[in-house]
């Protein structure tokens, strides 16, 4: 990495854990405590004069839902761990047909399995 995409990471990085932490109102302070560390080093991220550790940065991704893509500036979209994922189907695909099939056929298997997981989901959703 060059050294002027250096500082741009750390001044990226650095910007997103400030605006994470204002997003909630929490203090440099408050979330040392939260985090397990001390306020200035919470102010030497943000002020660009240490890079945290990644034990750091992994917290404040659970923390705040968001994905370290959106981090480390990689993006703009914070989709974290609780985001859907819609995986891409192609049109006309047999084997999606014959598993849909096979997911409502009386007979199948997969019918049981299928009533079972979405009974569990609709089970997680009400939690």
């Amino acid at each position: 990495m060059s050294v002027s995409k250096e500082v741009f990471f750390i001044k990226e990085v650095a910007q997103r854990l400030r605006a994470l932490r204002d997003s909630i109102k929490l203090s440099q302070t408050k979330i040392a405590e939260l985090i397990g560390t001390t306020q200035a080093c919470i102010n030497r991220y943000e002020t660009q004069v240490s890079s945290p550790p990644l034990k750091v940065l992994l917290w404040y991704a659970d923390y705040f839902d968001v994905s370290m893509d959106y981090i480390f500036g990689r993006t703009d979209n914070p989709q974290g761990k609780l985001y859907e994922y819609h995986p891409k189907i192609e049109k006309n695909s047999e084997e999606m047909r014959q598993f849909v099939e096979m997911c409502f056929d009386p007979n199948s298997p997969m019918n049981e399995r299928l009533k079972h997981t979405l009974i569990e989901m609709l089970e997680e959703a009400n939690k």
